[in-house]
């Protein structure tokens, strides 16, 4: 038998603050036509000063676990992805983990900007599979609206808040495709493409949090060609092609980036679930509040074949296939 991670449950949480295209457009010289037209986003959350990365996280995290039918009790081991942590430290999860009255396993923060949850998934399924931990809570949650500059068009357009949460759970399987649970995953980065997006604060450079800044052109290009590159190389070491996968479920960060990379892989667009247009790029967050919204309106059912990939700064990227 194959010690599997199986997603038993997903949940999420957006801040209760919907901020449209023309609400921006009387922040910056843009317009709903012009937004919509580049990136898809029609609109997107943005938390208010009681909501956090940490309580969004927590609160994705008890929907995931009721989801799942199990209690906080169940839980040894907390990945949080963000970028957008409540502190420089202590870390989020370990908010998150006294915020859900867990005192045992482990709680952590990884930073791999909105390739995060990807990248969140694959160590939980790592530390499930070598017997560190029996039931995990993988969560991607972010406030990027406190570290964006408000008066960049460019950038404070294409982002919003919000958080999404997995619990996996050890589960028993035939080592074949036919399992449930994640079957296979891979992960990237190439440091050289650092500034092209980034933040420009840091505690260790210039003692501040910083705005966040980026070179959309250049994004857009690696974006396409990684994202293209990692999902082929996953379904074909998996001996599958895209044809197999029942679902895929990609980082919501701009529809022209979505379109062009299922066009070069040949995926039909009624297989890629999209929320960018109601959530905005929620960085971490976007893969699994995609996930959650596809599994609650009943796209994604129990056996399902899901790929979920992600690309952000670092350059990071990476692809993880799951049967649902």
């Amino acid at each position: 038998m194959t010690r599997r991670s199986v997603i038993a449950g997903v949940g999420s949480a957006l801040p209760a603050r919907v901020m449209t295209n023309d609400d921006i457009s009387k922040i910056v010289d843009t317009s709903d036509a012009w937004i919509i037209e580049r990136t898809g986003i029609r609109s997107r959350h943005i938390a208010s000063d009681g909501e956090t990365t940490a309580t969004l996280g927590a609160d994705a995290a008890r929907r995931a676990l009721a989801d799942a039918g199990l209690t906080a009790a169940d839980v040894d081991l907390i990945v949080v992805a963000t970028s957008t942590p409540d502190r420089t430290f202590p870390a989020s999860a370990t908010q998150i983990q006294s915020a859900l009255g867990i005192t045992r396993g482990a709680a952590f923060d990884l930073q791999a900007v909105c390739s995060g949850f990807v990248y969140g998934l694959t160590a939980a399924d790592a530390l499930l599979r070598c017997e560190q931990s029996e039931c995990a809570l993988v969560i991607g949650s972010e406030t990027f609206s406190r570290i964006l500059d408000w008066s960049d068009r460019a950038t404070c357009v294409l982002f919003g808040d919000g958080a999404g949460a997995a619990v996996l759970q050890v589960g028993q399987g035939n080592g074949t495709l036919a399992d449930r649970g994640i079957l296979a995953s891979h992960i990237r980065s190439d440091g050289r493409y650092a500034d092209k997006l980034y933040v420009d604060g840091g505690p260790s450079t210039t003692k501040t949090v910083g705005y966040l800044r980026m070179e959309g052109r250049d994004v857009f290009k690696h974006a396409v060609v990684n994202i293209a590159s990692i999902m082929e190389e996953t379904i074909t070491r998996a001996g599958l092609t895209p044809d197999d996968i029942d679902w895929f479920v990609p980082h919501q960060a701009n529809r022209r980036i979505l379109e062009g990379t299922a066009k070069k892989l040949g995926i039909a667009e009624h297989k890629i679930v999209m929320t960018l247009d109601r959530h905005g790029n929620t960085s971490a967050a976007s893969v699994p509040l995609a996930l959650d919204a596809a599994v609650k309106d009943g796209r994604i059912k129990r056996g399902d074949l899901v790929l979920m990939e992600a690309m952000g700064g670092g350059f990071t990227w990476g692809a993880v296939l799951a049967r649902y």
